[in-house]
């Protein structure tokens, strides 16, 4: 169990470092904004690195909170699930 949380950890804060990041580049009009992080894209993708970094924005989103649902929820789930049937058989 130990090993799907040091896994689903190193997604929710790498995914969620890089999430962060390009937010703050292409989400923030300015730091005297309310709507920091969450307000529109400032940027239009107009060349090919505003574009990437604009993909790659939503890419990190659904994979910070898939994965770690995957490692935090899902897999341990299964394998209790996997449990409760085998020794649902055994009685």
């Amino acid at each position: 169990m130990a090993d799907e949380f040091i896994k689903g950890l190193g997604i929710f804060t790498g995914g969620g470092l890089a999430w962060l990041t390009l937010a703050s580049w292409y989400r923030t009009p300015g730091f005297e904004s309310t709507q920091q992080l969450v307000a529109p894209i400032t940027v239009s993708g107009d060349n090919l690195f505003n574009a990437l970094g604009i993909v790659l924005m939503d890419v990190f989103f659904w994979f910070t909170l898939i994965g770690a649902l995957t490692f935090w929820v899902l897999i341990p789930g299964t394998r209790e699930l996997r449990k409760a049937i085998e020794n649902r058989r055994t009685e």
